[in-house]
């Protein structure tokens, strides 16, 4: 006799979507705090043992480190800022622009923390595949001592080939990279489990008694080891930043079936090992492995730590395009490498930039071991941002009081902030260099907000107001404009003003098409513009039309096919015979304008480098007339 089991299909598919999305998020979420074994343990090391190192003091280390783990990464991010998100969207940005709906007076703080979140962020995506690549060739040095002069040479060439295949995009190979890190997480699970074996002793670290006797011990020498166990927990703004791509549930089955219990057994082994072979303390993680299964870990843990890189340059791409889309940068172009998913992009000159920062750091410091010490300052300070910021969305959000709000996120900002100052110590020994990366950022994107700002307070003077002008042109007289058939649409940012090109086509040309459309594109605080809401139109007379598009600040700016979708809503327009005018500016600088004349001659740089609207806003290019004037600010 036969016995059937019978399956929901729905909770079936349910079931084998999860564990796909959860799979993926291994390799793109996890890639980066999933390399850190590889220098984390070796690093926090160091600072104790110049005089030996004891039992007590590893078990300590082990502890710090496992705790640091459950607290940052599993309760801060897993469990309780992956439910801060703005429409599903999680990182800085999206924060941001979620707190910014009702920021009240704390609007111009919220966005002095935002910038800085987001460029730490940035610097944090320069030294990542740096150190990643750095620390995984150096294994090489085991397997063929010979290959040591060469370390620099292949980690330039492995970058260079990564950074090159950028344009292609992720699409194609997106698929195995959770198979990989998987992979790669299993294998240092296993490393881990055989040689807990070495010394079960090891397993009191999860006793966090020791961590505290640990610090309480060390005194100063354990602040400078905290800078160290940091390293652990580095990838935690990008699990939090990637929340949109993979949606909180399979990130948190990820975190708690494999990622934490591999990184927990690792370190463990890692632990064991040196408390049984003190030897092992230089290079604890590739020693773990038998000489026979060296080379395949190398090989293994380069591929991570590429696709490491590979999830965190992505990040840069989308936290880009959403600082473009905010308003914090100019327009840049942007190519979709996917037709199916948006979020597959590719930015020629943040990839360009990326490419010499990362250059930069793996030739100015050569090994990874100096590239850590200025590893961490970029990432406990992104950290200090997000929980400060976290205090705002639990107040104004879930409603939280202030006291309730204080008691749950002093305890962790407190915490983060210990870590802060352990990595400011290494300030001197190299750790200036994201700090240095981090200022630039914020100084762009300052600059670039408030000179748009300034920008278009100055040319508000000469603005007119729309309405007026329209019952002015439209009167029949001896002086009006020569009517022409078709339609001009012009943009502008001010839809209550007649936009500059519409004045200049008539001072120049005087003529007024049959009808005019006053275009406007908005960005609202949300991740993508529900349908509802994506049009406003008004009609202002017989010839003039308002039209507002609104787009969210993940979504492509792509105009051309938004108006097809009003067209086919009832706005009577054909687009052969349309026209976009456009308003370019030549800005000259001002030294008695609001910003230093150094700030003018870097915001004139920065809009002389700004992607043409047509290409951004995807117009016709051979339906667009662009029309100049020049502006002082």
């Amino acid at each position: 006799m036969t016995q059937e089991t019978c399956e929901d299909p729905q909770q079936s598919k349910g079931w084998k979507s999860l564990f796909f999305l959860a799979l993926g998020s291994v390799g793109v979420v996890y890639g980066d705090i999933g390399t850190s074994p590889l220098y984390a343990f070796r690093e926090a090391l160091k600072p104790i043992a110049h005089d030996g190192i004891t039992r007590a003091e590893i078990i300590g280390l082990i502890s710090l480190i496992i705790w640091a783990l459950t607290i940052i990464v599993t309760i801060k991010y897993v469990l309780f800022l992956l439910r801060a998100d703005n429409e599903g969207e999680g990182g800085t940005l999206s924060l941001l622009a979620l707190l910014s709906k009702n920021a009240g007076g704390h609007s111009a703080v919220l966005m002095v923390l935002g910038l800085i979140g987001a460029a730490l962020f940035l610097g944090d995506s320069m030294i990542t595949p740096a150190l990643s690549v750095l620390s995984a060739v150096e294994g090489l040095k085991l397997v063929a001592p010979s290959l040591s002069s060469y370390i620099v040479p292949i980690s330039v060439g492995i970058l260079i080939g990564l950074f090159a295949v950028q344009s292609h995009g992720t699409g194609a190979v997106a698929k195995f990279f959770g198979p990989i890190t998987a992979l790669w997480f299993l294998v240092m699970a296993a490393g881990g489990v055989v040689h807990i074996t070495d010394d079960f002793g090891i397993l009191t670290s999860f006793n966090p008694w020791y961590a505290i006797d640990f610090m309480v011990r060390e005194k100063f020498l354990g602040i400078v080891v905290l800078g160290a166990v940091f390293l652990t927990v580095t990838g935690a703004e990008a699990l939090y930043a990637d929340l949109g791509h993979f949606g909180r549930r399979p990130i948190q089955w990820a975190w708690f079936v494999l990622i934490f219990p591999a990184l927990v057994l690792n370190y463990l082994g890692q632990g064991a090992l040196v408390l049984k072979h003190p030897e092992t303390a230089s290079d604890p993680f590739f020693l773990m492995f038998p000489e026979w299964a060296l080379l395949p870990v190398v090989i293994l843990a380069t591929a991570a730590t590429i696709i490491a890189s590979q999830a965190v340059i992505t990040g840069a791409f989308s936290l880009v395009r959403q600082a473009i889309h905010l308003g914090f940068l100019p327009r840049m172009q942007i190519m979709f490498t996917s037709e199916t998913h948006t979020g597959q992009i590719y930015l020629p000159s943040v990839n360009a930039l990326l490419l010499f920062g990362v250059l930069a750091l793996v030739l100015l410091f050569g090994s990874s071991e100096a590239l850590a010490i200025a590893y961490g300052i970029s990432v406990t300070g992104a950290m200090v941002v997000t929980t400060i910021m976290a205090f705002e969305f639990v107040r104004t959000r879930w409603r939280w009081s202030p006291a309730l709000a204080t008691v749950v996120l002093l305890p962790l900002l407190a915490l983060e902030l210990v870590f802060l100052g352990a990595n400011m110590l290494k300030i001197h020994d190299g750790g200036y260099v994201p700090v240095l990366f981090a200022a630039g950022f914020t100084v762009v994107m300052w600059t670039w907000r408030r000179g748009t700002s300034i920008l278009f307070a100055k040319t508000r003077h000469a603005d007119v107001p729309l309405q007026p002008f329209i019952a002015s042109v439209e009167k029949k007289s001896e002086h009006a404009p020569v009517a022409v058939p078709g339609t001009a649409i012009f943009l502008t940012s001010d839809p209550e003003t007649a936009p500059a090109a519409l004045l200049h086509n008539l001072k120049h040309n005087h003529v007024l098409h049959e009808r005019n459309i006053i275009l406007t594109i908005r960005t609202v605080n949300r991740p993508r513009a529900t349908p509802a809401e994506r049009f406003v139109v008004e009609n202002l007379s017989e010839r003039f039309s308002r039209v507002e598009i609104r787009f969210g600040f993940m979504e492509t700016q792509n105009v051309s096919k938004a108006l097809a979708s009003l067209r086919r809503g009832g706005l009577k327009f054909d687009i052969m015979s349309t026209s976009f005018y456009l308003g370019r500016r030549k800005l000259v600088p001002d030294a008695k304008s609001g910003m230093p004349y150094w700030q003018d001659r870097l915001y004139i740089s920065l809009a002389n480098t700004a992607a043409d609207p047509s290409d951004y806003f995807r117009l016709p290019a051979n339906r667009v007339v662009e029309l100049g004037s020049h502006v002082i600010i």
